[in-house]
């Protein structure tokens, strides 16, 4: 489609991976003058997301500080504008990248104590794009759980202790954390998430799909997964993915005007896009400028996520 701030596209090539366009109608509540889509009269259930209002409790599942941006902005600004409840829980910091200290320090020595930093920065610039986003401070949680270690520790570090070989550290190390110095395995991991999710008492949730190729998107979402299924609540779960495969999202710049299209890693799955308002597109591109220390390295990657819209799927 067209935006008024974007450019002309061409329609996406059906057949690429055609059967994951199972288009339904955005959100549940399009923007304003837009008319809802309309499917097949035998189309199956798909992912389109419940409608957003002032009893939205949303709760957006972040493994790393930016993903909850790159993903769910749109989402995220709308319930706030509803007059809903958005939240946002951080499973890691995001202090894992040695990249980023190369990048930005020009240094790889000393790098456990330089990560833990990096991690404290990266809470703060989360804490600046969430706060464009409308979320308040109160709703925005950090768990500070080993970045690059979540699969670890929902496999053979349930009941071990684990210590981050980046941060050099056991246990949460940030005092600003919902649980801080709470011991780094899956057994901990599960207790935290659970006590966010009873605190929040989500009506939706947006979480990685367990298709997603970083491995701990893939911990997340099946810790998602595991919690509210055994709340009985699965059915207010809905994914998204960030590493859905090779050159995906292209193309790798800031593209306005342009939809999102599927990720190879999702074909074969329903789909359904959430579309934004050009406000809301542009606000969603200066919450993702409010993370320097991620542009320094993956600029391009993190601007191609700025879309008309924000694809969801139910979980698998």
């Amino acid at each position: 489609m067209l935006r008024p701030h974007g450019r002309s596209i061409a329609p996406f090539p059906a057949a690429v991976c055609a059967a994951a366009l199972a288009w339904g109608a955005p959100g549940g509540a399009a923007p304003e003058g837009a008319a809802p889509a309309a499917g097949p009269p035998d189309a199956a259930p798909t992912a389109a997301l419940p409608p957003l209002d002032a009893a939205t409790s949303l709760l957006v599942v972040a493994p790393h500080p930016d993903d909850e941006t790159l993903c769910c902005a749109g989402v995220i600004q709308r319930v706030v504008r509803a007059g809903g409840r958005a939240s946002i829980v951080w499973i890691t910091s995001g202090d894992a990248s040695l990249l980023d200290l190369l990048l930005l320090e020009k240094s790889l020595t000393g790098s456990s104590a330089r990560l833990r930093e990096l991690g404290a920065r990266r809470m703060g610039e989360a804490r600046g794009a969430a706060a464009l986003l409308g979320v308040p401070l109160e709703r925005q949680l950090f768990l500070g759980y080993p970045d690059r270690g979540l699969e670890r520790l929902l496999s053979d570090h349930r009941d071990a202790l684990y210590t981050s070989r980046y941060t050099a550290t056991a246990a949460v190390p940030y005092p600003d954390a919902v649980f801080p110095g709470h011991p780094y395995s899956g057994a901990s991991l599960e207790r935290d998430f659970a006590a966010v999710i009873e605190r929040l008492r989500p009506t939706l949730v947006l979480a990685p799909s367990v298709r997603d190729s970083h491995p701990d998107h893939r911990a997340a979402g099946l810790l998602t997964l595991r919690a509210m299924a055994g709340r009985g609540e699965l059915a207010a779960v809905r994914t998204w993915v960030v590493h859905g495969g090779e050159g995906w999202p292209g193309p790798r710049e800031l593209s306005p005007g342009l939809p999102l299209t599927p990720a190879p890693l999702l074909c074969g799955t329903a789909l359904a896009p959430f579309e934004l308002t050009p406000a809301e597109e542009d606000q969603k591109l200066a919450a993702v400028r409010a993370y320097p220390t991620q542009l320094a390295t993956l600029a391009p990657f993190l601007l191609a996520f700025v879309r008309t819209t924000e694809l969801y799927s139910v979980p698998e």
